[in-house]
């Protein structure tokens, strides 16, 4: 069933104001809300999803909070720096002024400012992701798909991140990789592309609810010998094989465009 994006939020076609490159990050991001809202990964208008600005190392794209995710747009992204300054704000219908999540901006502007070889951040609430992180034996590497997040960072509960203090120790808890779990809060992947955070993303949550699934059942799980584990999660590491999301991402736009293109006005 199509969905019909931005009824009573309709804002201006921006694609003749920003560049190629940025309008192209738009796009993506845009189905990115998309897909994490069609797979039950999104949380009403909270939440958030940000890509770096191509050519713009200290600007990047993230949702106006208000909006649902299936509402969300191309020219409906906000731009803003990472002192949080809106770079460019589009105009919707009404009158309607939608700024930015506070935590959002501190979570994306925290891994945006560190690690510039990251493009994308995305970070969810969902409930497999929420209640693994409750879980103080953490993610489970017990099955094909967990082993690929077998050295997953974790980062302690100390409040709603509001305060700009809280980055420097996100960055350090996130280290090198590449998926973390908030403890008692929820998920977050980046990748240098969307594609990629977004299959991390999905892949994190399968194992999540495969976890929940196999601890439900009440019987003796069986264990995987730490050597096997290693070499899995090695095969999953970048240069080991093709960047994640590459075949995936043009399918899961035919699909979007199937439902409804408007992701991409």
């Amino acid at each position: 069933m199509a969905v019909h994006a931005l009824k009573t939020s309709k804002v201006a076609d921006l694609r003749s104001n920003v560049s190629p490159e940025e309008w192209q990050a738009r796009v993506d991001l845009a189905a990115c809300y998309r897909l994490i809202d069609l797979y039950g990964m999104s949380d009403l208008i909270a939440n958030h999803i940000s890509v770096r600005v191509p050519g713009e190392h200290d600007a990047f794209l993230i949702n106006a909070y208000g909006l649902l995710y299936e509402e969300i747009t191309a020219s409906s992204l906000l731009k803003i720096d990472h002192e949080g300054n809106i770079l460019s704000r589009p105009e919707f219908a009404g009158g309607l002024e939608y700024g930015v999540n506070r935590a959002g901006f501190v979570i994306h502007s925290a891994i945006h400012m560190a690690k510039p070889e990251v493009a994308c951040v995305i970070h969810t609430h969902t409930w497999p992701g929420m209640a693994v992180s409750t879980m103080e034996c953490g993610l489970l590497p017990n099955t094909q798909t967990s082993m690929r997040f077998a050295r997953i960072s974790y980062h302690d509960f100390d409040g709603v991140v509001l305060d700009l203090a809280a980055r420097e120790a996100l960055v350090k808890s996130l280290g090198d990789n590449n998926a973390m779990i908030l403890r008692n809060h929820g998920l977050l992947t980046t990748g240098a592309t969307i594609p990629e955070a977004f299959n991390a993303m999905h892949r994190l949550e399968l194992s999540c609810k495969t976890q929940i699934a196999a601890m439900s059942c009440n019987t003796k799980l069986i264990d995987v010998p730490a050597d096997v584990v290693d070499a899995t999660y090695m095969n999953y590491q970048p240069k080991t094989r093709r960047p994640f999301g590459l075949l995936d991402w043009p399918a899961l736009l035919r699909k979007l465009d199937r439902i409804d293109p408007g992701f991409r006005d």
